[in-house]
């Protein structure tokens, strides 16, 4: 920025011929350059720290995350063997680790009932009008008793309304409990009604009214030409030569948190589902979390060396360095009995005097072989346990508003970039501020320089004259 005063005396090629603008603007600039590359480097500091302790948390929460997808979908998670895999699936609570084995007898699946009605010409015509009214509950022979508990759905049919809209209607206005579908067969457009799966939810339909609207209703004792080719039933099985029934093929509340999802019927063959655990696939795991936990604690002591560590005396940092001396000795299975393994020592994690770790592996053997379905439930994704200890210290280490955490280092280091950043705008005004007034001032001492030239140009020129006459 150029003053009016000092350009008009450039642009005149009078005063003393320095450039009095370039001269405010690199003494405004020298004077607080200082201050300005103080503030720069330490954001450069401050930006590596929160670097460094982004990396840091990544690790742990990697680290976390990593145990916790074996445990729920990779070799350590629950392993069931059924001697007809075709019959079911089988599905378990989380957190918890099924043993031994159990039979299973499918005498019948759940289904629901499906009704298809006459052939009623294009999907497109009018279906007539009246109503359609259909009854919930069970069906035993020729006999239909209605839920007490299950209202019945009533449809008033509007003339012009077709077999399309009215079958929509009937999906809609039955939240699902009735799906219908309109096909094109051979003999024209015909109506297909599917209820759910279990016996309490067969239906029977009244109809009222005029046209084909007329022929859409069914009952058992008179169905007329309506074709039933499935009728509601409970899937019923035996589970470890117990008797069961159940209204969904999706079964539930079976021992050991298990479930099945049942898939075919074996009616009077049996056929085992057993567990078995899998002690290769946990001391892959110790070796791997050894392995990797090592990893953070090599992290840990460069970032925290107290020379040229970029966490240094870091209260995060700190944290998790006595994190992870006690992680071995940490209880981790509060409710283990007497002999069984409840800390991650008793697993065969060691830590040795420079602060690594090691795995202890006849240790681990020894409590795979005493107590191998206690060493199982430390493997889950319940809230104790290896990954419910590895989660929480992923999760301390990334809280934002515990200033004693990583996450809380993280959120220090960036409130105080933002400081500075105010600070540095500060100094820019303040610099420009001098420099103005630096500007104004080589202005007007730019004049006065100038008036005086001219003065002492008037005198030279007025003695040069006397000189001159006198010869």
């Amino acid at each position: 920025m150029t003053t009016t005063g000092s350009s008009i005396i450039s642009a005149l090629g009078a005063g003393s011929g320095i450039n009095f603008t370039t001269l405010a603007n690199d003494l405004s600039a020298a004077s607080f350059a200082g201050q300005r590359q103080a503030i720069t480097d330490r954001n450069a500091a401050l930006e590596a720290r929160i670097s460094a302790a982004a990396s840091l948390r990544g690790m742990v929460t990697a680290l976390a995350a990593s145990v916790g997808n074996r445990v729920r979908a990779g070799d350590l998670s629950p392993r069931a063997t059924l001697g007809n895999p075709a019959l079911a699936t089988v599905t378990f609570t989380p957190g918890l680790t099924p043993t031994g084995s159990y039979t299973l007898e499918v005498s019948q699946l759940a289904t629901g009932q499906r009704l298809v009605m006459p052939p009623l010409g294009n999907p497109g015509d009018p279906v007539g009008e009246g109503s359609l009214t259909i009854r919930f509950g069970t069906i035993t022979g020729s006999a239909f008793a209605e839920g007490a508990d299950r209202p019945a759905l009533t449809l008033n049919v509007a003339a012009g309304e077709t077999l399309e809209t009215l079958a929509a209607r009937i999906t809609s206005a039955s939240g699902g409990a009735v799906t219908a579908q309109v096909l094109a067969g051979t003999d024209g457009a015909q109506l297909v009604l599917t209820g759910r799966e279990g016996a309490a939810n067969a239906f029977v339909i009244e109809a009222a009214g005029t046209g084909p609207l007329a022929s859409l209703g069914w009952e058992p004792a008179s169905p007329g030409a309506v074709q039933v080719p499935a009728m509601a039933r409970d899937a019923l099985f035996s589970f470890n030569s117990v008797a069961m029934r159940s209204a969904s093929n999706t079964v539930t509340g079976l021992p050991e948190g298990l479930g099945l999802q049942l898939n075919a019927a074996n009616p009077g063959q049996t056929t085992t589902l057993t567990f078995a655990n899998d002690a290769s696939a946990i001391t892959r795991l110790m070796e791997d979390l050894v392995e990797a936990l090592n990893d953070v604690v090599g992290e840990v002591n460069r970032l925290g060396n107290p020379i040229g560590g970029e966490l240094g005396n870091d209260p995060g940092l700190r944290l998790l360095r006595s994190v992870l001396v006690r992680l071995g000795s940490e209880e981790v299975m509060p409710g283990a009995q007497p002999g069984e393994p409840k800390t991650l020592a008793d697993l065969g994690l060691v830590l040795g005097r420079d602060g690594t770790f090691r795995l202890d592996a006849a240790r681990l053997g020894r409590a795979q072989t005493d107590a191998p379905r206690a060493v199982a439930a430390m493997f889950t994704t319940g809230a104790f346990g290896v990954f419910g200890t590895l989660d929480r210290l992923a999760r301390n280490a990334t809280q934002i508003g515990d200033p004693g955490t990583l996450g809380g280092s993280i959120t220090r280091f960036q409130r105080q970039l933002q400081s500075n950043g105010a600070r540095l705008e500060k100094i820019a005004e303040q610099q420009e501020s001098l420099r103005q007034r630096l500007s104004r001032s080589f202005a007007a001492s730019e004049r006065r320089v100038g008036a005086s030239q001219s003065t002492l140009t008037f005198l030279r020129q007025q003695v040069d004259m006397w000189n001159a006459q006198r010869r």
